[in-house]
C-alpha cells in the first residue's frame, strides 16, 4: 500500500485536470454586479491556477515569513491593473498572454529551487497579475461595482491562501523531496497554461 504523502504529485494533476474540464476560460459566463458575483468570478481555470501557483511559489522561493510577499504583489497589480481595464486599456490577445502566464508560472514553480532573486520573481507575478486585472477591469460594472470587487478580491485571497497552505504541505510533508515535487507541479502548470492557449488559439 503507497503512503499517501506519495500522491501529492498525482492528486495535484488530478485537481489541475478536474479545473481545467470545468472551465476552459475564466472570463466568461460570470456576472460582475454583486458580492456574490464578485466571489464565483475568479473560479475560471487560469485565475485558479495562477493564484494556487503563486501561493506555492512564494512558499518554496521566497525568505521564511516573506511567503506573503507574492500574494501581496499579485492583488495590488491586480487592482491596479483593473483601474486601467476599466478605463479602456485592452492590449490585443490579452486573454492568450494570460492563458501565458499560467504557463510562465509553471516554469516559476519549476525553478523555484534555483534560487531565483526574489525581486525578479515578484516582478513576473507582478506583470502577469496586471493582466488579469485588465481583463477583469474590462468588465467592471456601471453599478455595483464595490461589491463585485470585494467578492473578487476575497476569493483571490483565499485561493492565494490555499497554494500557501499547498506549499507548506509540501514542505514538511516531502521536505527531502520537495525539489521533485515542485518540478513535477510545475511541469502540470505549464502544460495546463499551453493547454489553454491551445483552447483560445483554436
Amino acid at each position: 500500500m503507497q503512503h499517501p504523502k506519495k500522491n501529492i504529485g498525482r492528486l495535484a494533476l488530478a485537481g489541475l485536470l478536474a479545473v481545467l474540464a470545468g472551465a476552459a476560460q475564466a472570463h466568461t459566463g460570470h456576472g460582475t454586479h454583486s458580492l456574490m458575483e464578485g466571489l464565483v468570478h475568479p473560479f475560471g481555470a487560469d485565475h485558479v491556477l495562477a493564484m494556487v501557483a503563486v501561493g506555492i511559489w512564494s512558499v518554496s522561493a521566497l525568505p521564511q515569513g516573506k511567503a506573503w510577499w507574492g500574494p501581496a504583489t499579485f492583488l495590488l497589480a491586480l487592482v491596479v491593473g483593473a483601474f486601467f481595464g476599466m478605463v479602456g486599456v485592452r492590449p490585443p490577445y490579452l486573454e492568450h498572454a494570460i492563458a501565458l502566464s499560467v504557463a510562465l508560472f509553471g516554469v516559476m514553480l519549476f525553478a523555484s529551487r534555483m534560487q531565483i532573486p526574489p525581486a525578479l520573481g515578484l516582478s513576473m507575478i507582478a506583470a502577469a497579475a496586471s493582466l488579469h486585472g485588465l481583463a477583469h477591469g474590462a468588465e467592471t460594472p456601471e453599478t455595483g461595482f464595490a461589491g463585485y470587487a470585494v467578492g473578487f478580491l476575497l476569493t483571490t485571497a483565499v485561493l492565494h491562501i490555499g497554494g500557501v497552505g499547498l506549499g507548506l504541505a509540501i514542505r514538511r510533508w516531502r521536505a527531502e523531496r520537495s525539489g521533485v515535487v515542485l518540478g513535477g507541479l510545475g511541469a502540470a502548470f505549464g502544460v495546463a497554461g499551453l493547454y489553454l492557449f491551445g483552447q483560445l488559439a483554436t
